[in-house]
């Protein structure tokens, strides 16, 4: 099934918001998990970053309209600012960059596609927009040119692996379970549009 050319339905939008908020609780409980690893080096803190860029993934493939990464992203941000986010106000800048730069990746693909591909470019374009923000907050490029380049390559990774590749599996779960129905009846050609 295509995303349809109409715009966001109030059921649209609630549902994003609810997906949002999970998501955004999920958000809160990563920062401190984010900061566990962290001593570990290896990167292994930007090989799990990728998590806060799958409320759009997922919204995406399931509501597949226009919008709807961006209006994810932002919800999903500004839950995790209302749990008390160590980050503060800043998370709500991260959203919008994240989620819009998302948005430009499924936009280009005119919200016709709903494959791995598609899903973790748009995980890319999340990763770009959140190292836009790092890069004007100025504390990675102080790091050895090697030491930043892993940490790149990290980041891309792991936003490939959580917002890409398990956001396409988690939503083939849910459309197997019929939770999805609600939302819009998936057919053989939700599938394989999964499945690409």
């Amino acid at each position: 099934m295509s995303a349809t050319t109409k715009g966001l339905k109030l059921v649209d939008i609630l549902t994003t918001i609810v997906i949002s908020v999970v998501f955004g609780i999920i958000y809160k409980i990563w920062g401190p998990f984010y900061y566990f690893v962290k001593p570990f080096g290896f990167h292994i803190d930007q090989l799990i970053y990728g998590m806060w860029f799958i409320a759009a993934s997922v919204a995406y493939l399931l509501i597949r309209k226009p919008g709807v990464a961006l209006l994810a992203e932002i919800a999903a941000s500004s839950g995790e600012f209302i749990m008390g986010s160590e980050w503060g106000l800043e998370v709500l800048i991260y959203g919008v960059v994240q989620g819009l730069l998302a948005e430009v990746v499924f936009a280009a693909f005119r919200y016709k596609r709903f494959d791995a591909l598609v899903v973790s470019l748009g995980a890319i374009g999340a990763t770009i927009g959140s190292l836009v923000m790092d890069f004007y907050k100025g504390y990675i490029e102080s790091l050895a040119p090697w030491n930043l380049a892993l940490f790149l390559i990290a980041r891309f990774i792991g936003a490939v692996v959580i917002a890409g590749v398990f956001a396409v599996s988690l939503v083939k779960a849910l459309e197997k379970t019929g939770v999805t129905q609600m939302l819009r009846p998936a057919s053989k050609e939700d599938y394989d549009a999964l499945d690409r």
